[in-house]
């Protein structure tokens, strides 16, 4: 089998072995792959591995040989799924490799926020508290976690992840979700409307898919409802956030500061509203990224693939 990587840079950036996929038949692995370069590369794959470029239809139709398709992730809207069903092509996605790496960047972000971790670590080696009158230095208010309440909009494997770690700090748990309250873990609250978890909130989080009903739901709306002290995450989709109105309610101060993990352009251009602003902290879509996130997707990659060659095929999406 003819099996070809066409990003595969971001998954294993040489600390992983493709060494198992090697067994499975012929590897070739780029790391980035352009759509100019696609039909090239792709012309004689019967197995095509794909994270972030995009297989459309045209892409599909121009791949005779093609037979299989593992997105190197859990969403897989860069592959046009009804095309491959009706070519016959099978496509398999990785779900929830991620999960725990995820929530741990929320409360990463969340953490860096209500303690201003990086910046007084940045000062106290600029020697700022060197000069002190006093032991202790602050500049900014802190926030203890204890009793505050966090809002979880979706309650799949992550916003569930996040759900927990959230109950250990002995926060309140708010979801925004299609379950009913009976489903929910105890100490948890279904709310009745997303406008009650923006409401009631200090802290929102995003964990809901992106779709027509979900797109921007951070808002002028939305955000006009929030705690001035609110803190707003997101390790979801950039989708999910309206840029420009999260900027202008950062800027006048409306909301106390926001944890972005994804953006709407990734990567973003240098003039997005949001850049520059210090009460918003961006990191470039890395909540996925540890190693052993890495290693679990690989270790699936190879699996699913394997799978579809002994003709008993997982994960699969096109169906």
């Amino acid at each position: 089998m003819n099996i070809v990587v066409l990003d595969g840079f971001t998954m294993n950036p040489g600390d992983l072995s493709w060494n198992e996929l090697e067994k499975l038949g012929t590897l070739k692995v780029y790391d980035r792959t352009s759509p100019e370069q696609l039909l090239e590369r792709a012309a004689d794959a019967e197995a095509v591995l794909t994270n972030k470029t995009v297989l459309n239809a045209a892409a599909l139709r121009n791949m005779p040989k093609l037979k299989y398709v593992g997105v190197l992730a859990t969403g897989y809207n860069v592959v046009d799924i009804a095309v491959a069903k009706e070519l016959g092509i099978v496509v398999t996605n990785i779900p929830a490799y991620s999960t725990e790496s995820v929530a741990q960047m929320v409360f990463a972000h969340i953490l860096n926020i209500t303690h201003s971790v990086g910046r007084y670590a940045g000062e106290a080696h600029a020697g700022v508290w060197s000069r002190q009158a006093d032991f202790s230095y602050t500049n900014s208010p802190l926030m203890e976690l204890y009793g505050k309440k966090i809002g979880i909009i979706g309650f799949g494997n992550t916003g569930s992840a996040t759900a927990r770690i959230a109950r250990a700090f002995g926060m309140e748990v708010l979801v925004y979700t299609s379950k009913p309250q009976s489903a929910l873990p105890e100490g948890m609250t279904k709310a009745a409307s997303v406008e009650e978890v923006f409401s009631n909130s200090d802290i929102v989080s995003l964990h809901c898919p992106l779709n027509d009903k979900t797109a921007e739901i951070v808002n002028a709306h939305h955000l006009s409802l929030m705690k001035e002290s609110a803190i707003l995450i997101n390790t979801g989709r950039g989708g999910l956030v309206n840029e420009n109105d999260l900027a202008e309610a950062l800027k006048a101060h409306r909301i106390k500061a926001a944890g972005l993990d994804v953006m709407v352009n990734e990567p973003p251009m240098e003039n997005n509203p949001l850049m520059g602003l210090d009460n918003c902290f961006i990191t470039p879509h890395i909540a996925w990224a540890t190693y052993e996130a890495r290693t679990r997707l690989m270790n699936q990659t190879v699996m699913n693939l394997k799978s579809f060659i002994e003709g008993k095929i997982i994960n699969n999406v096109a169906v």
